[in-house]
């Protein structure tokens, strides 16, 4: 495996490391609902993609208080 010959400075080096960065995710409203949802996938919220129902979503039922 090839070793650099000469040490690299320290602006070099940080300068190649400029495009290591993160992207936040892309984010669509869902047409069905109007929740953000990641593109081309099923929505968290209501169970649609592309028009139809893929899955069915369960509704948690809230504790009375007595």
């Amino acid at each position: 495996m090839p070793l650099p010959k000469r040490r690299h400075s320290k602006a070099r080096g940080r300068r190649r490391r400029t495009h290591w960065k993160l992207q936040s995710p892309s984010l669509v409203p869902c047409p069905q609902c109007k929740q953000p949802k990641l593109s081309h996938r099923v929505c968290p919220v209501c169970g649609y993609y592309a028009g139809r129902q893929v899955i069915e979503i369960k509704v948690k039922e809230k504790k009375k208080k007595a």
